[in-house]
């Protein structure tokens, strides 16, 4: 972009009134201008001039010094040519990112979510602010994009990610700092298009993985499409961490999804030059995905928790129609999201936030006691959707007991068992807990390629 000598100081949708800088930070202030011509950003909270001069094309950025949680204030933004903004109402606070598919993006206007219907009665929150990335694609990486901060309030909150709108109430009624949350979600869209293009087409089984889906008009499907529209404009953006809830378009491939995933991470991590918290959703029951492929998809997401500083919350038992792709309980997602970001980002204490993963098994006789990360509770007399295998690879349904975290598993008909499965399946919804009643992770102990 060239500015000539008697433009505009020109911003950033993201850099605007109404929005939320990240608490203790230093933080980018970024735009356009007139070539070589002097800028100077005068934040209300200290009143100290930083400045820089914009490059032959117009373009500058600086950093500021934001201090802990508070505002509102302003910040004036001055041209050595006379032209000058000032941005008003800013908060400073904690901000998050959040991004994927339709679960993510779903909001009350999107599929009628009931629950935030009523919230929004009384849904008035100026301490929230968050900021709508427009849907729209781009062959290569954007340095801006269409956005506006919004007040949370009773109209407001209808357009906002339901998840989410729970997700950042949480964190700021109980951290009471101001929350700013960027959404950058899309209905739909499979994990390439969060993906720099060359990284997908360098990678065989990226790209196999992206070939798998029959391209429609009305959702992007080129690698890196909606990367480079919706991402890389707001990595010059500070940011506290992300929160992710993807994977139903990838359900076609999902032996590919664990890397795809980690990848992904590392890249937006590398980008942003910050090696900021993942919370991630393991995906939904859903009864009309391909045979066991979400199964694989959940492992993959569940082997993805070998990433440093990531969180993944289970979902199994939110869900009250096999039917529908979009649970109605966006509410405890969100929730279970903002506890895992509390407990591991915020060192919040006596808060439930773990849902046990399978660590490890082992066989004693006719029996497998499989090995948790937590202390595990059946709902009911007997684990549901629970089953054990032997060498033969045939599983019968199974008998268990619960030990403090390990769960121990056995079947009549199976002598010398060599495998357990948990819940897994694509529309399995099994009722076995962590002893603060969240739910376990669906699992298998075995690598069979069925």
């Amino acid at each position: 972009m060239t500015i000539n000598a008697s433009a505009d100081i020109g911003l950033p949708s993201l850099i605007g009134d109404n929005m939320v800088l990240q608490q203790n930070a230093r933080v980018k202030i970024w735009g356009w201008s007139g070539a070589a011509e002097k800028i100077t950003v005068i934040p209300s909270w200290n009143n100290n001039p930083d400045t820089v001069t914009a490059n032959r094309n117009g373009k500058w950025a600086l950093y500021i010094q934001t201090p802990k949680a508070g505002g509102p204030f302003i910040i004036v933004i001055k041209g050595s040519w006379g032209q000058s903004v000032v941005l008003q109402n800013i908060l400073i606070g904690e901000v998050w990112i959040c991004s994927g598919q339709s679960n993510m993006d779903a909001s009350y206007n999107y599929i009628g979510i009931k629950e935030v219907g009523k919230d929004a009665i009384d849904g008035n929150n100026p301490n929230i602010r968050f900021c709508k990335i427009r849907k729209t694609t781009a062959e290569y990486p954007q340095d801006n994009c269409m956005a506006k901060w919004d007040f949370c309030d009773s109209n407001t909150i209808k357009e906002m990610s339901a998840v989410a709108y729970y997700f950042v109430r949480k964190l700021n009624k109980d951290l009471k700092v101001p929350i700013g949350i960027i959404q950058s979600a899309w209905g739909g869209t499979a994990i390439e298009t969060w993906i720099p293009e060359d990284i997908i087409n360098m990678n065989p089984l990226f790209k196999k993985s992206s070939e798998m889906r029959n391209p429609l008009p009305w959702w992007p499907n080129d690698p890196g499409s909606t990367y480079n529209a919706m991402i890389a404009p707001v990595t010059n953006y500070t940011i506290a961490g992300a929160i992710w809830y993807q994977g139903e378009s990838n359900t076609a491939f999902p032996s590919a999804y664990q890397s795809l995933l980690s990848n992904m991470i590392r890249i937006w991590r590398k980008d942003w030059n910050l090696e900021f918290p993942f919370y991630y959703v393991q995906i939904a029951p859903f009864n009309n995905y391909p045979k066991d492929s979400a199964a694989y998809l959940r492992e993959a997401q569940m082997k993805c928790l070998t990433n440093k500083n990531v969180g993944m919350v289970v979902v199994s038992d939110l869900v009250d129609n096999l039917a529908d792709i979009h649970p109605q309980d966006k509410h405890d997602v969100g929730y279970r999201l903002a506890n895992l970001a509390l407990t591991k980002t915020y060192g919040v204490v006596n808060i439930a936030w773990r849902c046990p993963i399978y660590q490890k098994m082992e066989i004693e006789k006719n029996k497998i006691i499989v090995y948790f990360d937590g202390d595990l509770m059946p709902a009911g007399k007997k684990v549901n959707e629970l089953f054990i295998a032997g060498e033969d690879k045939v599983f019968y349904p199974a008998e268990a007991v619960t030990e403090g975290n390990k769960l121990i598993v056995s079947a009549k008909q199976v002598k010398t068992p060599a495998s357990v499965r948990y819940s897994f399946s694509n529309e399995a919804i099994g009722n076995l807990f962590s002893t603060e009643n969240l739910p376990v992770s669906p699992f298998r102990t075995d690598n069979w390629a069925k």
